[in-house]
């Protein structure tokens, strides 16, 4: 078996907040794969390469290095990611 390490790279990520949908919206554009699946729940379904993926609140909507958007839990993010530039 192989070791490997991810490469460095940054990448670019928005918090969901529950009340941050029109700046998740910009962030997404023009692409929008995105459904806010009703105010109740405060969950948003992000539509990935592999199918839809849920994106509860505090979860990282992360922009991959090929325009691709998908949803993080926040622990795998902070374990994975550091802040370059606010």
């Amino acid at each position: 078996m192989s070791k490997f390490r991810k490469k460095p790279m940054v990448i670019e990520a928005i918090q969901w907040t529950g009340d941050n949908i029109e700046s998740i919206r910009a962030f997404m554009e023009p692409d929008k794969p995105i459904q806010w699946t009703d105010a109740h729940s405060n969950c948003l379904i992000i539509h990935t390469l592999e199918g839809d993926h849920r994106a509860d609140i505090s979860d990282w909507i992360i922009r991959g290095v090929k325009g691709e958007y998908y949803p993080c839990k926040p622990d795998i993010f902070e374990m994975t990611y550091e802040l370059v530039e606010r």
